[in-house]
């Protein structure tokens, strides 16, 4: 193993939830956004709303990038043999998979807000704001508890 990353792992896993964070405050707010622009009547409040959700999902994505990033770094520096039996990180690498997909949809959903072109409810939008919530709860778990 690299001594670097084996003297910096504590570094690496701190920045990795640092910027986990700081991309799941963003993937949580911005589908409320999207709650507010599919129920309003006002072109004035669309328009704002526009702005602001093109700038949260832009200013989100490089925490996102950094935690995957950071995440895969932690993954080398343990090694081949520990990512074989570590199977609670396969599950979580799939969760993170189902993320990456997620935050990859919200640029959809900005750009059909953007052209106008949304047909989805408030209500779609609640119940999308819900999945990064419960992907989180069983990530944490899965990388705190290590259940398998």
């Amino acid at each position: 193993m690299d001594t670097f990353l084996i003297n910096n792992i504590l570094w690496f896993k701190a920045f990795h939830v640092i910027f986990m964070v700081a991309w799941f405050a963003g993937i949580f707010y911005l589908p409320r956004l999207f709650v507010n622009h599919a129920e309003t009547n006002s072109e004035q409040v669309a328009q704002q709303l526009k702005g602001m959700e093109k700038r949260l999902l832009f200013f989100v994505t490089p925490f996102a990038l950094f935690t995957l990033l950071l995440g895969l770094t932690i993954i080398y520096a343990y090694g081949y043999d520990w990512f074989v039996a570590a199977k609670w990180l396969h599950i979580k690498l799939s969760l993170v998979i189902i993320l990456f997909a997620y935050h990859g949809y919200c640029f959809k959903l900005v750009s059909t807000f953007a052209h106008d072109k949304n047909n989805r409810s408030g209500r779609f939008y609640r119940i999308f704001n819900e999945i990064p919530v419960f992907i989180l709860f069983i990530v944490i778990i899965l990388a705190y508890v290590k259940p398998m």
